[in-house]
């Protein structure tokens, strides 16, 4: 079984030693990922355009998306984000987690991680 890996080259996977998105045994593992911004939205916006990159880039969308956990060091944040991720994920809402913890810099709001399916390419969906 052939393993991919995907990099994003944020500045946290050379330092601690890992990568976006790892393509195996016909899933997409894509690592936890934070994102740019002002505030929770923004940062939630931000880390799911890369996620949607590392996605397309290993062959697969958010409708392929099976498990999705995300991580705030506040709950009470998560609720705004809501809107977006309910457009994001659409009709295909995948199975989720909502974790409340620390992240690995204070500035951060949100933190998402997501497992995908990878699609036959002739089912392959944008």
């Amino acid at each position: 079984m052939a393993i991919r890996r995907i990099s994003s080259g944020g500045e946290f996977e050379h330092r601690v030693g890992y990568c976006r998105a790892v393509v195996a045994g016909g899933f997409v593992h894509v690592a936890g990922t934070v994102g740019q911004g002002d505030g929770v939205v923004d940062q939630c916006r931000a880390a799911l355009d890369i996620i949607k990159n590392a996605l397309n880039e290993a062959g697969a969308s958010f409708a392929d998306v099976v498990r999705v956990s995300y991580m705030l060091p506040d709950r009470s944040e998560f609720a705004p984000c809501w809107p977006i991720l309910s457009e994001t994920f659409g009709a295909n809402p995948p199975a989720a987690t909502m974790i409340e913890c620390g992240l690995i810099d204070p500035k951060y709001r949100i933190e998402i991680e997501v497992t995908a399916l990878l699609p036959a390419p002739a089912a392959r969906t944008e």
